[in-house]
């Protein structure tokens, strides 16, 4: 039974030397090596401060959402947002949402938010307004580990 282990090992070690002798000389690597070029990530500069339960230094009133169920809170937010906004242009809007503690990206849209992390979990305001759009997206959102929800 030894023998016949030794055998086929023997085999399998004969049989790879000769696909590799078949083999061509191998070919270099089409994504060359340039380790250490990539630039490092951009230094985080905005406050990631939590916005205070209840009405704000800006007026807009952020509930009590460390202890609101995320869905309605999302809604009653959103509902708050789009008539604080309405018939406001788009300077406007990002400076009241930057009174109100957002950071504001404004590109091809105007983006802005508020993200910070809490008792392990993650909180998420924003509110988003496209090019000749109407009315800006609002949103809330929640994010914990099921393990660690607090609720």
């Amino acid at each position: 039974m030894r023998a016949g282990i030794l055998a086929f090992v023997a085999g399998l070690a004969v049989a790879s030397l000769a696909f590799a002798a078949d083999d061509p000389a191998p070919q270099p690597s089409p994504f060359p090596v340039q380790r250490g070029t990539a630039p490092p990530p951009p230094a985080d500069t905005v406050s990631h401060a939590a916005p205070p339960e209840g009405v704000g230094a800006g007026g807009i009133d952020f509930g009590q959402w460390r202890s609101a169920a995320p869905r309605e809170y999302e809604q009653g937010f959103a509902r708050q947002i789009a008539q604080r906004l309405a018939g406001k242009g788009r300077a406007a809007v990002k400076a009241d949402l930057e009174a109100n503690g957002f950071a504001c990206e404004d590109a091809a849209r105007l983006d802005c938010r508020i993200e910070i992390s809490e008792r392990q979990c993650g909180f998420d305001w924003y509110v988003v307004l496209e090019q000749n759009a109407a009315a800006p997206v609002v949103g809330f959102e929640e994010s914990c580990r099921a393990v660690d929800r607090p609720r």
